[in-house]
């Protein structure tokens, strides 16, 4: 029987959060450290690290860079985890890569008796991919945290954070001084760092780390970005007094874009063949699924990778720029169950029309009956209907949706696969419009 790559890699017995870069570090010496050949830009934060992601490498491809791209979760195949030059990685590349780090990681196992995780195998082949394809630049997006992260492994050119927020409190810690802390475990001696702006307590975090470790800090403050505003199909914004444009149409891609600008200003200070037309120019071409994604229209359908309170809060912002405060969008909603779930609902129950509440196809879901009565717990009025998964919610709010009415899906970047295709294939069976 041919090895299955992917069936590998998501066996559940590999699919734990078991933080440490022991495993990561003896694997990749199995491998011959191919990280050690190349070159990075690591990228942390809790929310817009993907966006972030998009927009630097959208800017080295522009500039004519090889760039490799890591990021988590896949939202429609698993192959989008790992890319070059924007193309996928190849079945059969991906094939051989996770050959090689199978074997590899049965050794670590017979060596420190603990088998690598999944995003430590996925990260691996990531690093081997990278190595095979001569890429010039990587792009890598941490997984969960950054100090203990297997993507710490890197000696970066640079470090980007966005902003930091209470995400994985019972992993990371449950303040914002806390999850700062190991935000900022990613940054390196004499590396330079880019930030987002930041709460006051997480940028102290930032700023001290900076100095123990002789980083020069760059910090983007929202006073330089002005004029945001949403503009057809594109947002418009302009960044210490230059204009630029992005199809990515959240209220927060402004600052992502600006933490992106930031970094690749640093690297061409640094040596790297990175101009000024080749950031503009990338802005606007820079692509990311999942992030206030429109679907369709009459009805208009919304897919957002909001997943967290911070998230939730900038999701309500750009409805209400998009629709106004008196905007009345008809919900579909799944969420972890280790999330802060109340507080990512909070600022859309008392405006909801109606609500369909789906536990993702993740073992950490929270199940729809469970979602359904803390939604009718925390508003009476709320109109709630538990479903079976994302396809059923989703179909069942465009069932009840007029061409007038807004269908917002959010709550798990999980999900994000699942409710596009169940909104494609709803949409070509009824006759609602495209983008």
């Amino acid at each position: 029987m041919r090895f299955d790559p992917v069936e590998y890699i998501n066996q559940p017995r590999w699919q734990r959060v078991s933080l440490g870069l022991d495993r990561m570090r003896l694997l990749l010496d199995e491998l011959g450290r191919p990280e050690e050949r190349l070159r990075f830009v690591h990228v942390a934060g809790t929310n817009g690290k993907g966006s972030t992601c998009a927009y630097l490498d959208s800017i080295c491809r522009k500039a004519g860079l090889k760039c490799g791209l890591f990021t988590s979760p896949y939202i429609e195949r698993f192959e989008e985890r790992i890319r070059v030059d924007g193309t996928d990685i190849a079945p059969d590349d991906l094939l051989d890569c996770t050959v090689r780090v199978r074997d590899a990681a049965a050794k670590v196992e017979r060596t420190c008796g603990e088998h690598p995780t999944e995003f430590e195998l996925m990260c691996a082949v990531a690093l081997v991919h990278f190595e095979r394809q001569d890429c010039d630049i990587c792009i890598m997006e941490v997984g969960l945290g950054g100090r203990l992260d297997a993507t710490n492994v890197i000696q970066p050119d640079a470090c980007a954070i966005t902003r930091i927020g209470l995400d994985h409190t019972s992993i990371l810690g449950d303040t914002i001084e806390e999850i700062a802390a190991e935000k900022a475990g990613i940054i390196k001696p004499h590396a330079p760092v880019i930030s987002a702006p930041q709460d006051p307590r997480a940028n102290a975090v930032i700023e001290k780390t900076c100095d123990e470790l002789e980083c020069k800090l760059v910090q983007v403050s929202t006073a330089d970005i002005e004029e945001s505003h949403i503009s057809g199909r594109v947002r418009r914004f302009s960044y210490q007094g230059k204009r630029y444009e992005t199809k990515l149409l959240g209220a927060y891609q402004p600052e992502n874009a600006a933490v992106a600008i930031e970094c690749a200003q640093t690297l061409a200070q640094t040596g790297w063949p990175i101009t000024e037309d080749a950031i503009s120019d990338s802005i606007q071409c820079a692509e990311w699924p999942g992030r206030f994604e429109v679907l369709g229209t009459e009805p208009l359908i919304i897919v957002d990778g909001a997943h967290n309170p911070q998230g939730s809060l900038v999701l309500k912002d750009t409805i209400d720029e998009l629709l106004g405060e008196d905007a009345r969008p008809i919900y579909v909603i799944g969420c972890l169950a280790d999330k802060d779930v109340p507080q990512i609902l909070a600022p859309h129950l008392s405006r909801a029309k109606r609500i369909f509440a789906y536990a993702p196809e993740n073992p950490r879901a929270l199940p729809s009956d469970e979602l359904s009565r803390l939604i009718a717990n925390m508003e009476p009025n709320a109109q709630a209907t538990a479903c079976e998964g994302p396809a059923q919610a989703i179909a069942q709010a465009l069932g009840s949706a007029s061409a007038d009415d807004a269908v917002i899906a959010f709550g798990s970047l999980y999900s994000i696969g699942a409710i596009k295709k169940a909104s494609a294939s709803y949409s070509s069976s009824s006759g609602i419009s495209r983008p």
